[in-house]
Protein backbone atom coordinates (compact mmCIF):
# COMPACT_ATOMS: atom_id res chain seq x y z
CA UNK A 1 0.00 0.00 0.00
CA UNK A 2 1.61 3.61 -0.56
CA UNK A 3 2.22 5.81 2.24
CA UNK A 4 2.90 6.50 0.83
CA UNK A 5 0.30 2.88 2.70
CA UNK A 6 3.77 1.26 3.97
CA UNK A 7 1.28 0.29 7.42
CA UNK A 8 2.23 -3.15 9.44
CA UNK A 9 4.44 -4.23 12.15
CA UNK A 10 6.12 -7.16 13.33
CA UNK A 11 3.52 -10.75 14.01
CA UNK A 12 3.97 -11.60 17.35
CA UNK A 13 6.17 -8.73 18.16
CA UNK A 14 6.46 -7.70 21.44
CA UNK A 15 4.86 -3.79 21.84
CA UNK A 16 7.38 -1.27 24.15
CA UNK A 17 4.71 0.39 25.72
CA UNK A 18 6.47 3.39 27.88
CA UNK A 19 5.10 5.84 30.47
CA UNK A 20 2.37 3.80 31.02
CA UNK A 21 1.21 3.46 34.54
CA UNK A 22 -0.54 5.58 37.88
CA UNK A 23 -3.63 7.03 36.00
CA UNK A 24 -7.15 5.98 37.46
CA UNK A 25 -10.18 6.01 36.09
CA UNK A 26 -12.74 8.53 36.18
CA UNK A 27 -16.01 7.95 37.87
CA UNK A 28 -18.38 6.98 35.43
CA UNK A 29 -20.02 10.24 35.80
CA UNK A 30 -16.93 12.20 35.14
CA UNK A 31 -15.98 10.02 31.64
CA UNK A 32 -15.38 12.80 28.98
CA UNK A 33 -17.61 12.71 26.09
CA UNK A 34 -15.38 14.49 24.03
CA UNK A 35 -13.92 12.70 20.60
CA UNK A 36 -10.58 11.50 21.04
CA UNK A 37 -8.01 13.72 18.10
CA UNK A 38 -5.91 11.41 16.18
CA UNK A 39 -3.11 13.55 14.40
CA UNK A 40 -1.46 12.05 10.88
CA UNK A 41 -0.02 12.92 7.59
CA UNK A 42 -1.30 10.04 6.09
CA UNK A 43 -3.91 11.61 4.10
CA UNK A 44 -6.73 10.95 2.43
CA UNK A 45 -6.92 10.04 -1.64
CA UNK A 46 -9.87 9.07 -2.02
CA UNK A 47 -13.41 7.96 0.04
CA UNK A 48 -14.63 5.59 -2.65
CA UNK A 49 -12.28 1.94 -2.35
CA UNK A 50 -11.73 1.83 -5.94
CA UNK A 51 -10.05 4.86 -6.71
CA UNK A 52 -7.49 4.61 -3.58
CA UNK A 53 -4.89 2.35 -2.70
CA UNK A 54 -2.68 4.86 0.40
CA UNK A 55 -2.74 4.51 4.23
CA UNK A 56 -4.39 7.36 4.71
CA UNK A 57 -7.45 6.49 2.44
CA UNK A 58 -7.46 2.44 4.03
CA UNK A 59 -6.86 4.01 7.70
CA UNK A 60 -10.74 5.57 7.00
CA UNK A 61 -11.66 2.58 5.05
CA UNK A 62 -11.03 0.00 7.76
CA UNK A 63 -13.55 2.04 10.17
CA UNK A 64 -16.16 3.57 7.79
CA UNK A 65 -16.40 -0.19 5.58
CA UNK A 66 -16.59 -4.22 6.10
CA UNK A 67 -14.98 -6.74 3.94
CA UNK A 68 -15.94 -9.85 3.91
CA UNK A 69 -12.97 -11.23 6.41
CA UNK A 70 -10.88 -9.06 8.82
CA UNK A 71 -7.91 -9.72 10.71
CA UNK A 72 -8.17 -10.10 14.83
CA UNK A 73 -5.67 -7.89 16.60
CA UNK A 74 -1.92 -9.34 16.19
CA UNK A 75 -3.26 -12.43 14.15
CA UNK A 76 -2.00 -13.36 10.22
CA UNK A 77 -5.23 -15.40 9.67
CA UNK A 78 -7.94 -13.51 8.67
CA UNK A 79 -11.26 -14.02 10.56
CA UNK A 80 -15.08 -13.41 9.15
CA UNK A 81 -16.52 -9.89 9.34
CA UNK A 82 -18.95 -9.18 6.78
CA UNK A 83 -18.96 -12.95 5.94
CA UNK A 84 -20.57 -15.83 8.14
CA UNK A 85 -18.11 -18.44 6.80
CA UNK A 86 -15.24 -18.52 3.50
CA UNK A 87 -13.36 -21.46 2.33
CA UNK A 88 -11.48 -22.37 -0.59
CA UNK A 89 -13.31 -25.14 -2.26
CA UNK A 90 -11.46 -28.12 -3.35
CA UNK A 91 -7.37 -28.53 -3.30
CA UNK A 92 -6.52 -26.59 -6.48
CA UNK A 93 -6.91 -23.04 -4.34
CA UNK A 94 -8.65 -21.39 -7.26
CA UNK A 95 -12.12 -21.08 -6.19
CA UNK A 96 -12.92 -19.50 -2.91
CA UNK A 97 -16.72 -19.11 -1.73
CA UNK A 98 -17.77 -17.08 1.73
CA UNK A 99 -21.46 -17.07 3.10
CA UNK A 100 -22.38 -13.28 3.84
CA UNK A 101 -24.22 -12.65 7.34
CA UNK A 102 -28.36 -11.89 7.01
CA UNK A 103 -27.87 -8.71 9.25
CA UNK A 104 -25.76 -6.40 7.84
CA UNK A 105 -27.29 -3.08 6.61
CA UNK A 106 -25.15 -0.28 5.39
CA UNK A 107 -25.59 3.35 6.49
CA UNK A 108 -28.25 3.83 3.76
CA UNK A 109 -30.82 1.66 5.45
CA UNK A 110 -30.20 -0.67 2.85
CA UNK A 111 -30.05 -4.82 3.49
CA UNK A 112 -26.34 -5.36 2.13
CA UNK A 113 -26.18 -8.80 -0.15
CA UNK A 114 -24.45 -11.32 -2.27
CA UNK A 115 -25.09 -9.08 -5.51
CA UNK A 116 -23.97 -5.76 -3.33
CA UNK A 117 -20.12 -8.07 -2.95
CA UNK A 118 -19.92 -8.82 -6.51
CA UNK A 119 -20.59 -5.49 -7.59
CA UNK A 120 -18.12 -3.97 -5.38
CA UNK A 121 -15.32 -6.20 -6.66
CA UNK A 122 -16.50 -6.14 -10.70
CA UNK A 123 -16.90 -2.22 -10.15
CA UNK A 124 -13.39 -2.01 -8.67
CA UNK A 125 -11.89 -4.38 -11.61
CA UNK A 126 -13.91 -2.46 -14.38
CA UNK A 127 -12.62 1.23 -13.17
CA UNK A 128 -9.34 0.37 -12.62
CA UNK A 129 -8.19 3.36 -11.64
CA UNK A 130 -4.83 4.00 -11.83
CA UNK A 131 -4.52 5.02 -7.91
CA UNK A 132 -7.15 1.91 -6.84
CA UNK A 133 -6.39 -1.55 -5.83
CA UNK A 134 -6.73 -3.35 -8.96
CA UNK A 135 -3.20 -4.46 -8.92
CA UNK A 136 -3.86 -6.92 -5.87
CA UNK A 137 -6.37 -8.65 -7.67
CA UNK A 138 -4.87 -9.73 -10.43
CA UNK A 139 -5.53 -13.19 -10.29
CA UNK A 140 -9.30 -12.72 -10.08
CA UNK A 141 -11.15 -14.06 -12.96
CA UNK A 142 -14.69 -13.47 -11.84
CA UNK A 143 -17.35 -13.14 -9.10
CA UNK A 144 -20.77 -15.15 -9.03
CA UNK A 145 -23.23 -14.41 -6.26
CA UNK A 146 -26.41 -16.84 -5.92
CA UNK A 147 -28.27 -15.83 -2.65
CA UNK A 148 -26.09 -15.15 -0.06
CA UNK A 149 -22.82 -17.19 -1.53
CA UNK A 150 -20.52 -15.51 -3.41
CA UNK A 151 -18.07 -17.65 -5.18
CA UNK A 152 -14.82 -16.15 -6.27
CA UNK A 153 -13.26 -17.87 -9.30
CA UNK A 154 -9.29 -17.31 -9.50
CA UNK A 155 -7.48 -17.68 -12.70
CA UNK A 156 -4.07 -18.76 -10.93
CA UNK A 157 -3.73 -20.71 -7.50
CA UNK A 158 -3.17 -17.90 -4.64
CA UNK A 159 -3.55 -19.02 -0.79
CA UNK A 160 -2.97 -15.53 0.33
CA UNK A 161 -6.37 -14.67 -1.65
CA UNK A 162 -8.69 -14.72 1.74
CA UNK A 163 -6.13 -11.92 3.23
CA UNK A 164 -6.24 -9.62 0.26
CA UNK A 165 -10.14 -9.88 1.08
CA UNK A 166 -9.82 -8.55 4.15
CA UNK A 167 -7.90 -5.52 3.34
CA UNK A 168 -9.31 -2.46 2.26
CA UNK A 169 -9.48 -3.09 -1.44
CA UNK A 170 -11.72 -5.54 -0.39
CA UNK A 171 -14.39 -2.82 0.59
CA UNK A 172 -18.20 -3.41 0.13
CA UNK A 173 -20.25 -0.77 -1.02
CA UNK A 174 -24.08 -0.35 -1.50
CA UNK A 175 -24.83 -1.27 -5.08
CA UNK A 176 -27.43 1.82 -5.34
CA UNK A 177 -25.59 4.19 -4.14
CA UNK A 178 -22.21 3.85 -6.20
CA UNK A 179 -21.71 4.04 -9.90
CA UNK A 180 -20.47 1.00 -11.80
CA UNK A 181 -18.47 2.03 -14.03
CA UNK A 182 -17.01 5.43 -12.10
CA UNK A 183 -15.43 6.65 -9.16
CA UNK A 184 -18.26 8.57 -6.51
CA UNK A 185 -18.26 12.00 -6.15
CA UNK A 186 -20.10 12.68 -2.88
CA UNK A 187 -17.86 13.56 -0.17
CA UNK A 188 -19.54 11.34 2.23
CA UNK A 189 -19.54 7.32 2.51
CA UNK A 190 -22.31 4.19 2.32
CA UNK A 191 -20.51 1.63 4.49
CA UNK A 192 -21.21 -0.86 7.03
CA UNK A 193 -18.44 -0.70 9.44
CA UNK A 194 -18.16 0.15 13.34
CA UNK A 195 -17.82 3.75 12.51
CA UNK A 196 -20.35 6.33 10.24
CA UNK A 197 -18.45 9.32 8.58
CA UNK A 198 -20.46 12.40 10.05
CA UNK A 199 -18.33 15.13 8.64
CA UNK A 200 -15.68 14.94 6.16
CA UNK A 201 -13.64 18.56 5.69
CA UNK A 202 -11.21 19.31 2.83
CA UNK A 203 -9.65 23.07 2.34
CA UNK A 204 -9.85 25.35 -0.50
CA UNK A 205 -7.57 23.54 -2.53
CA UNK A 206 -9.27 20.38 -1.74
CA UNK A 207 -7.24 18.98 0.35
CA UNK A 208 -8.53 16.81 3.60
CA UNK A 209 -8.60 18.76 7.12
CA UNK A 210 -10.40 16.17 9.20
CA UNK A 211 -12.84 13.66 9.45
CA UNK A 212 -15.20 12.79 12.35
CA UNK A 213 -16.13 9.50 13.07
CA UNK A 214 -18.86 8.24 15.02
CA UNK A 215 -19.77 4.52 16.68
CA UNK A 216 -22.20 2.92 14.05
CA UNK A 217 -24.84 1.48 16.37
CA UNK A 218 -25.90 -0.88 13.32
CA UNK A 219 -22.91 -2.71 13.10
CA UNK A 220 -22.56 -6.35 13.01
CA UNK A 221 -19.49 -8.28 12.46
CA UNK A 222 -16.12 -9.06 14.24
CA UNK A 223 -15.27 -6.09 16.18
CA UNK A 224 -17.24 -6.82 19.58
CA UNK A 225 -16.08 -3.38 20.87
CA UNK A 226 -18.43 -0.24 20.60
CA UNK A 227 -15.62 2.84 20.47
CA UNK A 228 -15.93 6.39 21.34
CA UNK A 229 -16.38 9.28 18.54
CA UNK A 230 -13.25 10.17 17.03
CA UNK A 231 -11.57 12.96 14.52
CA UNK A 232 -8.69 12.45 12.57
CA UNK A 233 -6.87 15.42 11.91
CA UNK A 234 -4.69 15.78 8.85
CA UNK A 235 -1.68 17.46 8.20
CA UNK A 236 0.60 18.12 5.43
CA UNK A 237 3.88 18.53 7.40
CA UNK A 238 5.11 16.47 10.04
CA UNK A 239 6.77 20.05 11.81
CA UNK A 240 2.82 20.80 11.95
CA UNK A 241 1.65 17.64 13.16
CA UNK A 242 4.70 18.28 15.99
CA UNK A 243 3.43 21.31 16.01
CA UNK A 244 -0.28 20.20 16.93
CA UNK A 245 0.96 17.61 19.63
CA UNK A 246 3.04 20.04 21.62
CA UNK A 247 0.14 22.51 21.61
CA UNK A 248 -2.29 19.34 22.76
CA UNK A 249 -4.36 20.06 20.12
CA UNK A 250 -4.08 16.01 19.40
CA UNK A 251 -4.43 13.22 21.43
CA UNK A 252 -2.55 10.31 19.55
CA UNK A 253 0.02 10.95 16.47
CA UNK A 254 0.64 7.62 14.33
CA UNK A 255 2.96 8.79 11.08
CA UNK A 256 5.04 10.84 10.83
CA UNK A 257 6.20 12.81 13.66
CA UNK A 258 9.93 14.68 12.50
CA UNK A 259 12.23 11.86 12.82
CA UNK A 260 14.87 13.94 15.04
CA UNK A 261 11.44 14.75 17.14
CA UNK A 262 11.14 10.72 17.86
CA UNK A 263 14.64 10.43 17.91
CA UNK A 264 15.03 12.41 21.02
CA UNK A 265 11.45 10.88 22.93
CA UNK A 266 11.41 9.45 26.56
CA UNK A 267 8.73 8.24 28.45
CA UNK A 268 7.34 10.21 31.18
CA UNK A 269 3.84 11.01 33.17
CA UNK A 270 2.47 12.35 30.59
CA UNK A 271 3.31 10.94 27.68
CA UNK A 272 2.52 6.94 26.15
CA UNK A 273 4.87 5.55 23.61
CA UNK A 274 4.59 2.51 21.69
CA UNK A 275 7.44 1.36 19.06
CA UNK A 276 7.44 -1.54 17.56
CA UNK A 277 9.46 -3.27 14.65
CA UNK A 278 7.78 -1.85 11.43
CA UNK A 279 7.16 -2.91 7.53
CA UNK A 280 6.84 0.17 6.07
CA UNK A 281 9.74 0.33 3.59
CA UNK A 282 11.01 3.48 1.45
CA UNK A 283 12.11 2.77 -2.14
CA UNK A 284 13.57 4.87 -4.50
CA UNK A 285 11.09 3.83 -8.31
CA UNK A 286 12.27 4.09 -11.71
CA UNK A 287 10.70 4.86 -15.06
CA UNK A 288 11.49 1.56 -17.25
CA UNK A 289 9.34 3.04 -20.32
CA UNK A 290 11.75 4.65 -23.24
CA UNK A 291 12.77 7.37 -23.68
CA UNK A 292 13.28 7.86 -19.85
CA UNK A 293 17.43 7.98 -19.39
CA UNK A 294 16.36 5.30 -16.32
CA UNK A 295 14.61 2.58 -19.00
CA UNK A 296 18.44 1.33 -19.31
CA UNK A 297 19.76 -1.79 -16.87
CA UNK A 298 22.59 -0.89 -16.80
CA UNK A 299 21.54 2.72 -15.69
CA UNK A 300 19.81 1.65 -12.68
CA UNK A 301 22.67 -0.70 -11.57
CA UNK A 302 25.20 2.15 -11.56
CA UNK A 303 22.56 3.94 -9.30
CA UNK A 304 22.51 1.27 -7.39
CA UNK A 305 26.20 0.92 -6.55
CA UNK A 306 25.84 4.63 -5.31
CA UNK A 307 23.41 4.48 -2.88
CA UNK A 308 24.92 4.46 0.56
CA UNK A 309 21.66 3.40 3.11
CA UNK A 310 23.59 4.07 6.40
CA UNK A 311 24.22 7.82 5.55
CA UNK A 312 20.46 7.80 5.10
CA UNK A 313 19.64 6.21 8.03
CA UNK A 314 21.74 8.38 10.28
CA UNK A 315 22.32 12.21 8.20
CA UNK A 316 18.79 12.07 7.65
CA UNK A 317 16.35 10.15 9.71
CA UNK A 318 18.45 9.65 13.00
CA UNK A 319 18.09 6.38 13.78
CA UNK A 320 14.64 6.01 13.53
CA UNK A 321 14.70 3.55 10.30
CA UNK A 322 17.38 0.61 9.58
CA UNK A 323 18.43 0.18 6.06
CA UNK A 324 17.16 -2.28 3.92
CA UNK A 325 18.85 -4.35 1.13
CA UNK A 326 16.03 -6.11 -0.15
CA UNK A 327 11.90 -6.13 -1.48
CA UNK A 328 11.22 -8.25 1.24
CA UNK A 329 11.77 -6.20 4.75
CA UNK A 330 12.94 -8.44 7.77
CA UNK A 331 10.80 -10.31 10.07
CA UNK A 332 8.78 -11.63 6.77
CA UNK A 333 9.26 -14.83 5.15
CA UNK A 334 12.03 -15.16 3.10
CA UNK A 335 14.10 -11.71 3.76
CA UNK A 336 17.05 -11.66 1.88
CA UNK A 337 19.88 -9.13 1.42
CA UNK A 338 19.97 -9.63 -2.45
CA UNK A 339 21.30 -5.94 -2.81
CA UNK A 340 23.96 -6.12 -0.18
CA UNK A 341 24.79 -9.36 -1.98
CA UNK A 342 25.05 -7.19 -5.06
CA UNK A 343 25.88 -4.08 -3.90
CA UNK A 344 27.88 -4.26 -0.66
CA UNK A 345 29.05 -1.12 -0.55
CA UNK A 346 28.98 2.17 -2.78
CA UNK A 347 31.26 1.49 -5.60
CA UNK A 348 32.05 4.44 -7.71
CA UNK A 349 34.27 2.52 -9.86
CA UNK A 350 32.08 0.15 -10.33
CA UNK A 351 29.37 2.39 -11.35
CA UNK A 352 31.26 4.34 -13.47
CA UNK A 353 32.30 1.17 -15.47
CA UNK A 354 28.29 0.44 -15.72
CA UNK A 355 27.59 3.73 -17.55
CA UNK A 356 30.54 3.12 -19.91
CA UNK A 357 29.24 4.24 -23.69
CA UNK A 358 26.67 6.86 -21.77
CA UNK A 359 26.60 10.34 -22.29
CA UNK A 360 28.02 11.54 -18.41
CA UNK A 361 26.24 12.98 -16.69
CA UNK A 362 23.18 10.74 -16.79
CA UNK A 363 20.64 13.42 -16.33
CA UNK A 364 17.10 12.37 -14.83
CA UNK A 365 14.54 13.42 -12.67
CA UNK A 366 13.48 12.62 -9.32
CA UNK A 367 9.93 13.64 -7.12
CA UNK A 368 9.39 13.82 -3.97
CA UNK A 369 6.65 14.23 -1.63
CA UNK A 370 7.02 17.55 0.26
CA UNK A 371 6.35 16.15 3.51
CA UNK A 372 8.74 15.87 6.63
CA UNK A 373 12.25 14.75 6.25
CA UNK A 374 11.42 13.31 2.52
CA UNK A 375 13.18 16.57 1.19
CA UNK A 376 16.10 16.04 3.12
CA UNK A 377 16.51 12.31 2.27
CA UNK A 378 16.17 13.63 -1.48
CA UNK A 379 18.96 16.06 -1.02
CA UNK A 380 21.06 13.02 -0.02
CA UNK A 381 20.26 10.85 -2.70
CA UNK A 382 21.58 13.51 -5.00
CA UNK A 383 24.40 13.74 -3.53
CA UNK A 384 25.37 10.39 -3.56
CA UNK A 385 24.32 9.52 -7.09
CA UNK A 386 26.04 12.63 -8.57
CA UNK A 387 29.58 11.61 -7.26
CA UNK A 388 32.18 12.29 -9.40
CA UNK A 389 30.18 13.84 -11.81
CA UNK A 390 28.20 10.28 -13.39
CA UNK A 391 24.96 11.32 -13.14
CA UNK A 392 22.96 15.17 -12.74
CA UNK A 393 19.41 14.54 -10.42
CA UNK A 394 17.06 17.09 -11.16
CA UNK A 395 14.66 17.46 -8.12
CA UNK A 396 11.08 17.89 -8.12
CA UNK A 397 9.21 18.27 -4.89
CA UNK A 398 5.39 17.42 -5.29
CA UNK A 399 3.56 18.87 -1.90
CA UNK A 400 0.22 17.27 -3.33
CA UNK A 401 0.48 13.94 -2.55
CA UNK A 402 -2.68 12.61 -5.25
CA UNK A 403 -0.99 14.86 -7.69
CA UNK A 404 2.15 13.24 -7.12
CA UNK A 405 0.63 9.65 -7.43
CA UNK A 406 -1.54 10.89 -11.00
CA UNK A 407 1.87 12.14 -12.15
CA UNK A 408 4.02 9.04 -11.33
CA UNK A 409 1.01 6.84 -12.94
CA UNK A 410 1.27 8.80 -16.14
CA UNK A 411 4.85 8.31 -16.28
CA UNK A 412 5.97 11.90 -15.70
CA UNK A 413 8.76 11.65 -13.93
CA UNK A 414 11.98 9.47 -14.36
CA UNK A 415 12.30 8.38 -11.09
CA UNK A 416 10.41 9.08 -7.30
CA UNK A 417 10.75 7.81 -3.74
CA UNK A 418 7.93 6.65 -2.17
CA UNK A 419 7.19 4.28 0.86
CA UNK A 420 5.06 1.18 0.99
CA UNK A 421 3.20 -0.10 3.91
CA UNK A 422 2.39 -4.35 3.81
CA UNK A 423 -1.53 -4.62 3.70
CA UNK A 424 -1.60 -7.60 5.03
CA UNK A 425 1.05 -9.55 7.19
CA UNK A 426 2.51 -11.93 4.43
CA UNK A 427 5.39 -11.30 2.03
CA UNK A 428 3.38 -11.78 -1.06
CA UNK A 429 2.34 -8.24 -0.99
CA UNK A 430 5.62 -6.76 -1.44
CA UNK A 431 5.60 -9.04 -4.93
CA UNK A 432 2.79 -8.24 -7.52
CA UNK A 433 1.85 -4.81 -6.35
CA UNK A 434 5.41 -3.32 -6.30
CA UNK A 435 6.94 -5.85 -9.21
CA UNK A 436 4.49 -7.91 -11.38
CA UNK A 437 3.52 -7.03 -14.48
CA UNK A 438 0.66 -4.49 -14.20
CA UNK A 439 1.93 -3.27 -10.59
CA UNK A 440 0.44 -0.21 -8.44
CA UNK A 441 3.72 1.70 -9.26
CA UNK A 442 2.93 2.10 -12.84
CA UNK A 443 6.66 1.55 -13.69
CA UNK A 444 6.19 -0.76 -16.79
CA UNK A 445 8.43 -3.34 -15.27
CA UNK A 446 6.84 -6.15 -16.49
CA UNK A 447 9.23 -9.43 -16.47
CA UNK A 448 7.82 -13.34 -17.49
CA UNK A 449 10.37 -14.97 -14.87
CA UNK A 450 9.53 -12.60 -12.09
CA UNK A 451 5.64 -12.94 -12.97
CA UNK A 452 6.30 -16.69 -12.78
CA UNK A 453 8.05 -16.49 -9.28
CA UNK A 454 5.48 -14.44 -7.80
CA UNK A 455 2.57 -17.11 -9.01
CA UNK A 456 4.82 -20.01 -7.34
CA UNK A 457 5.02 -18.13 -4.28
CA UNK A 458 1.26 -18.24 -3.76
CA UNK A 459 0.40 -21.87 -4.30
CA UNK A 460 1.64 -22.96 -0.73
CA UNK A 461 -0.67 -22.69 2.16
CA UNK A 462 2.55 -23.05 4.34
CA UNK A 463 3.97 -19.78 3.46
CA UNK A 464 7.48 -21.43 4.73
CA UNK A 465 7.55 -23.62 1.62
CA UNK A 466 7.36 -20.01 -0.77
CA UNK A 467 10.85 -19.17 1.16
CA UNK A 468 12.89 -20.22 -1.56
CA UNK A 469 10.61 -18.58 -4.06
CA UNK A 470 10.51 -14.91 -2.18
CA UNK A 471 14.71 -15.24 -2.20
CA UNK A 472 14.58 -16.34 -6.05
CA UNK A 473 12.31 -12.97 -6.08
CA UNK A 474 14.21 -10.55 -4.95
CA UNK A 475 17.81 -11.62 -6.29
CA UNK A 476 15.83 -11.08 -9.78
CA UNK A 477 14.67 -7.56 -8.67
CA UNK A 478 18.32 -6.86 -7.39
CA UNK A 479 19.37 -8.00 -10.84
CA UNK A 480 16.82 -5.98 -13.01
CA UNK A 481 16.53 -2.68 -10.35
CA UNK A 482 13.04 -2.04 -11.16
CA UNK A 483 13.61 -0.25 -7.63
CA UNK A 484 15.86 0.17 -5.13
CA UNK A 485 15.01 -0.39 -1.98
CA UNK A 486 16.47 2.24 0.75
CA UNK A 487 15.21 1.70 4.52
CA UNK A 488 12.57 -0.17 6.20
CA UNK A 489 11.08 2.04 9.35
CA UNK A 490 10.13 1.55 12.78
CA UNK A 491 6.85 2.35 13.87
CA UNK A 492 6.01 5.36 16.50
CA UNK A 493 2.42 5.70 18.30
CA UNK A 494 2.59 8.56 20.64
CA UNK A 495 -0.53 9.36 23.03
CA UNK A 496 -1.12 11.24 25.64
CA UNK A 497 -1.90 10.15 29.92
CA UNK A 498 -5.67 10.37 28.96
CA UNK A 499 -6.02 8.09 26.42
CA UNK A 500 -5.53 4.29 26.03
CA UNK A 501 -5.60 1.82 23.03
CA UNK A 502 -3.19 4.09 21.19
CA UNK A 503 -1.16 0.85 20.72
CA UNK A 504 -3.68 -0.61 18.39
CA UNK A 505 -3.06 1.68 15.27
CA UNK A 506 -0.32 -0.64 14.63
CA UNK A 507 -0.94 -3.89 15.86
CA UNK A 508 0.80 -5.73 13.06
CA UNK A 509 -2.09 -6.85 10.48
CA UNK A 510 -2.74 -3.26 9.10
CA UNK A 511 -5.92 -2.53 10.91
CA UNK A 512 -6.41 0.67 11.94
CA UNK A 513 -8.53 0.06 15.27
CA UNK A 514 -9.70 3.88 15.85
CA UNK A 515 -12.53 1.73 18.39
CA UNK A 516 -9.72 0.73 21.00
CA UNK A 517 -9.02 4.20 21.83
CA UNK A 518 -10.63 5.60 24.67
CA UNK A 519 -10.38 8.23 28.01
CA UNK A 520 -8.87 7.05 30.49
Amino acid sequence: MRSIRMRIVAIGAALVVAGIGGWQLLPSDQVKKDPIVVGTTDVITSLDPAGAYDAGSWAIYNNVYQSLLTFKQGSTTPVPDAAKSCTFVGQKLQTYRCVLRDDISFSSGRKMTAEDVKFSFDRMLKIADKLGPAPLFSMLGSVQAEGATVTFNLKSKDATFPSKLATGAGSIVDSSQYPADGLRKENSVIGSGPYLLKEYKKDSDGKPVSARLEPNPGYKGAVTKQGLPVTVRYFAEADQLNAAWQAKQVDVTHREMPPEVLAKLSPGPDLRITTSPGYDIRELNFNLKSPSPVSKTKVREAAAALVDREALATAVYSGTVDPLFSLIPQGFTGHSTAFFDAYPKPDPVRAKALLKGEQLPVRFTMAYRKLGANGAEAEQLKKQLERDGLFKVDLIAEPDWTKMQQNYAEGKYDSYTAGWLADFPDPDNFGQPLVGTGNSLHNGYSDKETDQIIQHTQEFTDRGRAADDFKALQEKVAQDVPLIPLWQGKNYVLGNKDVSGSQYLSDGTGVWRLWELGWI
